[in-house]
């Protein structure tokens, strides 16, 4: 049974409610049929109220849900005959990044994204889904390989961030992000990314370039999390709440920033709830990227892509000349 967050906290008490109804109805023979239909109907509006109405630290919590779907809960659901392929050929594997061949519907494709644990001894195992250098060098590996034999690359995306440990750091932590943005920029085969649960800086983004880039209703998308920037901005990461309403990082506001291409629905109270379900909401999106993307030449992917990015954001440029004394 999936953990309830505190928001959630009325709807709980009245389907306990409920069930205590059921049960007495049960234990005494009395008909109690006419208070459950009430409650049940109150219960419907309740849940659309609250589900309907999420502020933005109510999608931070549900993004980060211990029981949200991973990426090889959907890998599951979505692909067939998946082979996973380790390493990056230079240092070691990283778990906190899966990534193989699979089929989508019969199609060959390339399969990557981060990989977070369900459990203590999984995160440990998986650094809670911060890659280190050699998850985005595997990564990395994977889609040149996917562009040599020209297969589409869907890539699902959540992470706090990359890993900032010294270990890292050393390894080239940076110059493996950067590496793969540019890489990723150039690829002639089509690229989905899709933000299943925290997109956090640099970390989702050196995944995240892409002709398309779609987000679960309930995801995040951030250069840095509430917290961080609630530290760096008020001194005070109690106030991660106020910068989840300013920084604009849940799905609505990204598609109405031009950021993201797609929001897709999520289950009636995240996509914890239902896993099958959930993908296949997932699936319905994959489908129309790859069918309009499989349509574009090597050429007009690589122009659609640098053209996406080009217009996101607002600027403006001088053209004066500056008289030079």
């Amino acid at each position: 049974m999936a953990t309830n967050l505190g928001f959630e906290k009325p709807i709980v008490e009245l389907k306990n409610k409920i069930n205590e109804l059921r049960s007495f109805t049960e234990e005494k023979e009395i008909d109690l049929t006419d208070e459950i239909k009430k409650l049940e109907k109150r219960l419907q509006q309740l849940e659309l109220d609250i589900y309907g109405n999420l502020q933005p630290w109510e999608r931070v919590q549900i993004a980060r849900h211990n029981d949200r779907p991973t990426t090889l809960d959907y890998i599951e659901h979505l692909f067939t005959d998946f082979l996973e392929m380790h390493g990056d050929r230079l240092y070691g594997d990283d778990a906190a990044i899966v990534g193989g061949i699979a089929k989508y519907k019969g199609t060959p494709v390339t399969v990557i994204g981060h990989q977070r644990g369900k459990d203590t001894k999984e995160n440990i195992h998986r650094n809670f889904g911060m890659p280190h250098p050699e998850g985005y060098r595997k990564a990395l590996r994977l889609m040149k390989q996917a562009d040599k034999f020209k297969r589409p690359i869907i890539c699902f995306i959540d992470t706090k961030g990359a890993y900032p440990g010294k270990a890292a750091e050393e390894r080239g932590q940076s110059e493996a992000i950067a590496r793969n943005l540019l890489e990723m920029a150039g690829l002639s085969v089509p690229v989905v990314c899709i933000v299943i649960g925290e997109g956090g800086s640099g970390g989702a983004l050196a995944l995240g370039v892409g002709n398309h880039l779609h987000m679960l209703e309930n995801s995040t998308y951030s250069v840095i999390s509430p917290e961080g920037a609630a530290a760096l901005l008020w001194k005070d990461a109690s106030l991660a709440q106020k910068a989840a309403e300013t920084m604009k990082i849940t799905a609505p506001d990204l598609k109405k920033l031009g950021v993201i291409d797609e929001v897709v629905r999520e289950v009636k109270g995240g996509a914890h709830r239902h896993t099958k379900e959930q993908a296949g909401a997932i699936d319905e999106v994959i489908e129309r990227s790859l069918s309009v993307l499989s349509h574009l030449s090597e050429d007009d992917l690589i122009e659609q892509r640098y053209q996406k990015y080009k217009k996101i954001g607002q600027y403006s440029s001088v053209t004066d000349t500056i008289p030079i004394n």
